[in-house]
């Protein structure tokens, strides 16, 4: 065996030893300047060198090597072709960097001709880590993007904000691009209900792409560049780019990594001693031995865990002048900290082009298919006092045992349940199978003038269960009959796009004109069934033998079914123009024509232009020559939003056959009866945005940036009016009369601090500022549900006139009196107190060190300015749940609180939540490699949410649970959260 070992080692060493030596100079093709640190690759692998002090290199080359690749900060890369020599002089020009590609709609441009405000990420800038979905490869790294996981609980969705919040709806979120696909931005996997717990929401929409699969992401920010998509590019537009295959050899890549996740931070919690302390100077020495169950419980240890994620990543591609095609197939293993949660994703994609007709037409493809198993736990949004999941955690009695002498749970009432109960005696989880591709054929009709054409599917089948034991004692009508919730929803989203682009150059003009029509139909059905009194306590025969629900008593009503199924569909006639005079004053100008069936026939189309101006000042003769870049951008456009529910211009009725009441269902007979009013002068939600930018460049750009305001105007918000009751219908959808104002400045800055031969050092760093505020409302609407007992009604924002969305309205607490109870200076009434939940100054520092083949990577990312109401301690941390035999943080007792004090919504619990975050942090060693076996070999070590420096008291800054008020969502609230996990991980890169 050793001798097959060392035969092994000396076969492998020889193939890495294998190698040829070239020499070579880099000079400034101006001045003939020899480049000092001027990076050489042998083309499509990481061996490489810098050229030393007189622009000098030498490199061994692996045998199969055809090219290296000659780059320099501020100037164009060279690729040259080795054919069999041994020496070489490359000079490079100025410029490359301006020469980058960035993705916009229906097209690419040249960074240097962008006229709009847009940020370009390709891999190189990701995070690194258990990446889940492609939100987070970015979150921190735009400025003006902010990116704010709801929770840490594995799928979770996310909010992603770009330039301040505008719309009163919840859907804030950009549009989001995969290769040329809008996908519809509703959910595709279905939410929940957990009987008597509450409700539970769906899982991110974007978890079917593998991470691992994408090349880039562009941020589209302002009007001008996202007016392309009309009616639904009022809140920016991320576009995202899969990975193509290149290299005639074709490439196999495999990547392997593990991570390791532990909640990042607990709550103080009292201790058995602590605790029954505390009770007994409430209600005495004689309760507390009641109270005592003999036992010391942690229950946080009871039900956190080290969740273990694994992550394989296979592909192979290749290509050549007439195509490419790349396959890839992935598989994650995500475990939460949470016991019994988790995410396991098979996914497979593939992308092709192929040329014919002498490359006058080129065929494409891109298919993606996932199959998503989410294993839920019953954590909620909305439960009451007897709480959820990690509400029972917190408050938990922590003298009582997990178990009873006899090994059964010990489960003292429903009120106040034992976690390891719930979690044992709940199943919940969700399949979602979901496929996204695209079939485009783009023909050279003529010099300069292309057609394109492009077919799109999105299909998606989600289906959860949400089981409860008819052993557990927690949540009304479960106990002793048992709970099944089944909730599936199918997705059928078609496009059909058809485009002409023509370019031309005239003397000194370019022009680029796009012309072009769109079809969009989005389709969605789903069903729900709920299930009680069932004869068997088994989750397993629950969930897959339906006639264990007791229909031998006649009683029908135990199953309760419904369904629904809408049609949508967006038809789209869109044209842009651009226009270059002597590479130094370039205009675009779009227009996009959306007609929707959401809305009534009087309003059923929109018109949404935009233009924008560029002056590439560099260009210009009195521009000092420390400048390598400036221009200086101007635009404004009108975009939309059409993302509300089916069919809300028209009266609406529901049919109802069923009712649950008190665990016992009863047939009411069926009836059919009015929800909404009709209303069919409703319109799109528009936007109107101006931005100017400055971009700029020192130092052949070593240092470059830009600098952006903007304001943002949105109005006609779409909202759903609760009726003055009483009413014949409950609600009515209408566009509120009110203007959402965003305001503010952007800043992005890079810098090459070091570029040595051996050291290098670049620093990103990016902040925006954004004011928010509503205007000319005469109204006021009441959202933020603040849950627990005594709160029934309660709530704690409120949308108004001269306030920004969702501002904090509550009492002003000053303290506790000699009884204990509150005190409120301004009265015993709820007010606006200058504190709003959206922050107003966002930001993210990177890092990168390079020494020989090692590289760092440090990303810290801040948020300041806002600040986040805990329900949590308002629901559980007060000296009436002590007083109550409830658990409490140790920061209750003794603070002066009296057991019979109110928890009235105050100021008491709202807390700044400022916060900076080391995000990330990355360290990968490429190993030299040479043959024909490995063309890369890399190890990486990241962490991530290493550690967070904020005044919080709650478990995370970052946090924002859904609590809305009659469809009016709201943000910053922070209840009963799945915990945010700090997550180490290893792993290795090799392509062959």
């Amino acid at each position: 065996m050793r001798g097959c070992l060392f035969a092994l080692f000396v076969a492998f060493t020889g193939v890495l030893t294998a190698q040829t030596t070239v020499n070579g100079t880099v000079t400034d093709a101006d001045s003939g300047d020899p480049l000092i640190g001027a990076s050489v690759l042998v083309t499509g692998t990481t061996t490489g060198t810098v050229t030393d002090f007189d622009g000098k290199f030498s490199i061994n080359l692996p045998a199969n090597a055809e090219s290296l690749t000659i780059s320099y900060t501020g100037y164009s890369t060279q690729v040259v072709d080795i054919n069999g020599q041994t020496t070489f002089t490359v000079s490079l020009s100025s410029g490359e960097l301006l020469d980058e590609v960035v993705v916009v709609g229906y097209g690419s441009v040249k960074k240097s001709d962008i006229t709009g405000a847009v940020v370009a990420l390709t891999e190189e800038d990701f995070n690194a880590g258990v990446i889940t979905s492609p939100e987070e490869l970015i979150q921190g790294r735009a400025a003006g993007v902010q990116i704010t996981q709801t929770s840490g609980e594995p799928g979770a969705g996310v909010n992603f904000r770009i330039r301040g919040t505008s719309s009163v709806r919840g859907n804030n979120n950009p549009l989001f691009v995969v290769d040329g696909v809008p996908l519809s931005g509703e959910n595709t996997s279905a939410d929940g209900s957990i009987s008597g717990l509450g409700n539970t929401t769906a899982r991110n929409p974007l978890n079917f792409l593998n991470p691992n699969d994408i090349a880039s992401i562009d941020v589209l920010k302002d009007a001008s560049a996202t007016a392309i998509y009309g009616s639904r590019g009022a809140n920016g537009v991320v576009i995202i780019t899969t990975k193509s295959g290149a290299g005639e050899r074709g490439s196999l890549s495999y990547n392997f990594s593990v991570g390791f996740a532990a909640i990042s931070r607990r709550y103080d919690l009292l201790n058995a001693d602590e605790f029954l302390d505390a009770y007994t100077d409430f209600n005495g020495a004689a309760a507390a031995a009641v109270l005592d169950g003999g036992t010391e419980t942690d229950w946080q240890d009871e039900i956190f865990r080290t969740g273990i994620t694994t992550n394989h990543n296979l592909s192979f591609g290749g290509g050549n002048t007439d195509g490419n095609y790349r396959f890839s197939v992935s598989y994650m293993d995500q475990e939460g900290i949470v016991e019994e949660s988790g995410l396991q994703r098979l996914s497979a994609r593939f992308n092709g082009t192929k040329k014919f007709i002498n490359d006058r037409l080129t065929l494409g493809t891109q298919v993606t298919v996932s199959d998503i198993h989410d294993d839920n736990v019953p954590i909620t949004t909305n439960s009451g006092f007897e709480g959820d999941l990690l509400g029972n955690i917190l408050k938990a009695n922590p003298t009582q045992p997990v178990f009873r002498p006899d090994g059964t749970l010990n489960q003292l009432s429903n009120t106040e349940p034992n976690p390891v109960a719930l979690l044992n005696l709940y199943e919940g989880f969700t399949n979602t199978l979901r496929m996204l591709g695209n079939v485009s054929a783009d023909l050279k009709i003529a010099e300069g003038l292309n057609f394109k054409t492009v077919v799109g599917l999105d299909r998606s089948f989600s289906s959860r269960v949400d089981a409860q034991s008819r052993d557990l004692l927690a949540g009304t009508g479960v106990f002793g009959i048992g709970r099944l919730n089944l909730n599936d929803i199918q997705v059928e989203n078609d496009l059909w796009e058809n485009y002409f682009t023509y370019t031309r150059k005239v003397g000194s003009v370019d022009f680029t004109g796009l012309v072009g029509y769109s079809y969009q139909r989005f389709e969605r059905a789903g069903k729900g069934a709920a299930y009680a009194d069932f004869r068997t306590s088994d989750l397993d025969i629950m969930i897959n033998n339906l006639a264990s629900a007791n229909q031998s008593l006649g009683n029908a009503g135990a199953v309760g079914t419904n369904s629904f199924r809408t049609v949508d569909e967006l038809q789209s006639y869109y044209t842009r123009v651009n226009f270059g005079i002597s590479d130094k004053y370039l205009l675009t100008a779009t227009v996009r024509a959306d007609g929707s069936t959401r809305f009534g026939g009087g309003n059923r189309y929109g018109v949404f232009p935009s233009a924008a101006f560029k002056w590439r000042m560099i260009d210009e003769g009195f521009v000092p020559d420390a400048f390598s870049d400036l221009g200086l951008r101007v635009g404004y456009g009108i975009t939309g939003n059409q993302e509300l529910p089916h069919n809300l211009y028209q009266t609406r009725q529901r049919y109802s056959d069923f009712n649950f009441n008190n665990g016992v269902d009863n047939i009411d007979g069926g009836n059919l009866s009015t929800i909404a009013f009709a209303n069919p002068d409703l319109k799109w939600e528009s936007t109107a945005q101006i931005n100017a930018g400055i971009d700029f460049g020192f130092a052949n750009n070593r240092i470059s940036g830009s600098f952006d305001y903007y304001r943002k105007n949105t109005n006609d918000l779409l909202i759903q009016i609760t009726s003055a009751q009483p009413a014949v219908t409950p609600f009515v959808w209408d566009n509120l009369d009110a203007d959402i104002i965003n305001e503010g400045v952007e800043l992005a800055l890079n810098l090459v601090a070091v570029d040595k031969e051996n050291f290098g050092w670049d620093i990103s760093f990016n902040a925006g500022y954004n004011n928010n505020v509503v205007k000319n409302f005469s109204g006021l609407i009441n959202t933020g549900q603040i849950n627990g007992q005594g709160l029934t009604g309660a709530f704690a924002q409120r949308i108004a006139e001269g306030q920004p969305l969702y501002a904090y309205f509550l009492r002003e607490f000053g303290g506790y009196d000699a009884e204990g109870v509150s005190i409120y200076p301004n009265g015993d009434f709820q007010e606006f107190v200058g504190a709003s939940p959206l922050p107003t100054l966002t930001g993210g520092l990177t890092n990168i060190f390079r020494l020989g083949n090692l590289d760092l990577n440090i990303f810290f990312s801040g948020q300041f300015g806002h600040s986040i109401y805990s329900n949590t301690a308002n629901a559980f941390f007060t000296a009436g749940s002590l007083a109550n035999g409830r658990n409490v943080t140790r920061d209750v007792v003794g603070n002066g609180e009296g057991p019979l004090n109110a928890p009235d919504v105050s100021t008491r619990f709202l807390e700044k939540g400022d916060f900076v975050r080391l995000q990330n942090v990355s360290l990968g060693y490429t190993v030299p490699v040479s043959g024909n076996v490995f063309s890369n070999l890399r190890f990486t070590v990241s962490g991530q949410n290493l550690f967070v420096i904020t005044g919080y008291s709650g478990q995370d800054p970052e946090v924002s649970i859904s609590k809305p008020i009659n469809g009016v969502p709201s943000i910053g609230i922070d209840y009963t959260a799945y915990p945010r996990a700090r997550t180490v991980t290893i792993g290795v890169n090799a392509s062959f």
